[in-house]
């Protein structure tokens, strides 16, 4: 499902005008971005939590040379669903 495609079903299934649900759906992903941004954890009771975590600095390989590559250290967005959510998709 595409964000096209997800604001459609938000419209139909809110009963919003498809321009409400595109509002809505980016306020949502401005919020949870700013949230995240600033370290904050984003957790929705029964769909899920989005927190930032640090990955270290690792040694890699180049598959096509086989040269040993530096990969920076870096911070990663990470998602872990909720029980209710787990529980509707298994």
């Amino acid at each position: 499902m595409n964000k096209a495609e997800l604001i459609e079903a938000i419209a139909s299934n809110a009963k919003l005008s498809k321009a409400d649900a595109k509002r809505a759906l980016d306020a949502f992903v401005d919020t949870t971005t700013k949230a995240l941004k600033k370290g904050d954890r984003v957790a929705l009771v029964g769909f899920g939590s989005f927190s930032v975590s640090k990955r270290a600095a690792r040694k890699g390989r180049n598959p096509q040379t086989g040269k040993e590559i530096k990969i920076p250290a870096k911070k990663v967005v990470r998602f872990k669903a909720g029980a209710e959510l787990a529980g509707k998709v298994n």
